[in-house]
């Protein structure tokens, strides 16, 4: 049994990042790669030449079964839908106790952010997954073909037409971290002091706001457009969280790219990822959905 642990953990991290990236739900990642986990150990796995390729077909096919409900359960969704959070880094400490450092965190870089995985949303079920194997994690065609039941030829048209779609519709942004991080920083410091001015000069003129309550938490029940209507929404959401005991605010690397994290008596409270393209914020992706937030808890606390 030692052995049959070793190798699933050894492609654990691997397994939970293909299922969240293809379903932009850290429960239904962990829920996939436990069911992997039970494929796994029930498998003849003396017929496996290459355990990773077969973990990874296993949990290519578990999280297609999942995206159809997924989508359906986002029809009844109320007011605007953004995946879940995930957080990846911490950089700058703002205030209050420090929550336990999450012990199970996909590496995902810049190119999975949360605005990408929204345009990820658009796609087939198999372009997705098509692009998550091929683009982000480099399978060869052959892999990706077998992990879908596909011919090599179709998995090549696939990801053409993927590729094509995700650059029409991925948001551009600074590769400087340094002007990321000054950025985010600024806008943090804007938020909490309720500087409507600072803030103003951190946003491009036609920045967006979108904000995720799931009917639970306040949030605009439509993209806000505009940077006037985007600072005093950004403050207001900052005003109320502050009012509220034990609060700890972070600048943080939220899904790979820069963000924030905010807990309330040790409690995930709200995410923040932000697009930020000739050092203004283009872009804020507001979480607050209380059900949504759990990648931003230690995985022992989570579910």
């Amino acid at each position: 049994m030692s052995d049959v642990l070793d190798v699933f953990g050894r492609h654990r991290r691997l397994l939970f990042s293909v299922a969240y990236q293809m379903l932009g739900s850290v429960a239904d990642a962990e829920d996939a790669v436990q069911d992997a986990w039970l494929r796994w150990s029930a498998a003849e796995r003396s017929d496996v030449a290459d355990p990773r390729a077969y973990l990874v077909q296993v949990i290519t096919r578990l999280a297609l079964d999942r995206l159809d409900s997924a989508r359906a359960r986002r029809e009844s969704y109320v007011g605007p839908w953004l995946p879940e959070p995930l957080l990846t880094g911490r950089q700058t400490v703002a205030a209050g106790p420090a929550p336990a450092e999450p012990t199970d965190v996909a590496e995902l870089g810049e190119q999975l952010s949360l605005a990408l995985l929204v345009v990820l949303e658009t796609l087939s079920p198999a372009e997705r997954a098509v692009f998550v194997l091929r683009e982000v994690f480099g399978l060869p065609t052959a892999e990706v073909a077998a992990a879908l039941g596909r011919t090599e030829a179709a998995v090549r048209q696939t990801a053409h037409r993927a590729r094509d779609h995700v650059q029409a519709r991925r948001p551009r942004f600074d590769t400087d971290r340094r002007a990321q991080q000054e950025v985010t920083e600024r806008f943090v410091a804007a938020c909490a002091g309720g500087d409507l001015d600072a803030l103003l000069a951190c946003l491009a003129p036609g920045a967006v706001l979108v904000s995720d309550g799931g009917g639970k938490a306040r949030a605009a029940l439509r993209p806000i457009v505009g940077a006037d209507k985007v600072a005093r929404f950004a403050v207001g959401v900052a005003a109320q969280g502050l009012a509220l005991p034990d609060v700890r605010i972070e600048v943080a690397e939220v899904n790979g790219s820069p963000g924030v994290a905010v807990w309330v008596g040790g409690e995930p409270f709200l995410a923040l990822s932000l697009v930020i393209a000739g050092g203004a914020v283009e872009q804020v992706l507001m979480v607050r959905n209380p059900d949504k937030l759990s990648g931003l808890r230690p995985l022992e606390s989570r579910g």
